[in-house]
């Protein structure tokens, strides 16, 4: 059996010989305590005040909506650490994340001003960090959340000897 003809590139494909970098499941995880936490506060407030102007049928109905809010967003966080991507091309950093709305961002090393690292304490639980990229427009400063701790941290440095010998004098 012969195959096919090649499928042309699509609007979200990584460059040319290439594959999108993906990032780890802890992302998915860190997600969903997220939403389990504001699902857990929402839900018991809402709940109570429910309960106190409503009575027991409202309550309960505002349990069972924050409770199928949690199940979307549980499966949703996995599509979300799916959609993230990265590749470092040879004067570029492409991203592409997106669920509902996709989205690729390509960043000249040279337009690169400031690359830090960043963790809450959540991620810092999860062993994870986030490679933050700014440029000197604000509407193009990007980010790549969910790395292992080590891997940010070489990503981090990466970027930024990249960002220094690619500087366009900005």
């Amino acid at each position: 059996m012969t195959p096919g003809p090649a499928r042309p590139p699509g609007p979200f494909d990584p460059p040319e010989g290439t594959e999108w970098n993906r990032v780890p499941g802890a992302l998915a995880w860190y997600r969903r305590v997220v939403a389990a936490g504001v699902c857990l506060l929402v839900g018991v407030l809402g709940g109570v005040m429910a309960l106190v102007w409503a009575g027991w049928a409202w309550a309960l109905g505002w349990g069972a909506a924050v409770v199928a809010a949690f199940v979307v967003s549980w499966f949703v966080a996995g599509s979300f650490r799916r959609s993230w991507g990265f590749v470092e091309g040879p004067s570029e950093l492409y991203l592409t994340y997106g669920v509902l709305l996709r989205q690729l961002v390509v960043v000249p090393y040279g337009r690169m001003q400031v690359v830090d690292m960043t963790a809450d304490i959540l991620e810092q639980a999860l062993g994870i960090a986030t490679v933050r990229i700014r440029t000197a427009a604000s509407t193009a400063d990007t980010r790549v959340l969910g790395l292992p701790l080590e891997q940010a941290v070489q990503l981090r440095g990466r970027l930024a000897a990249r960002s220094e010998s690619f500087s366009t004098g900005l």
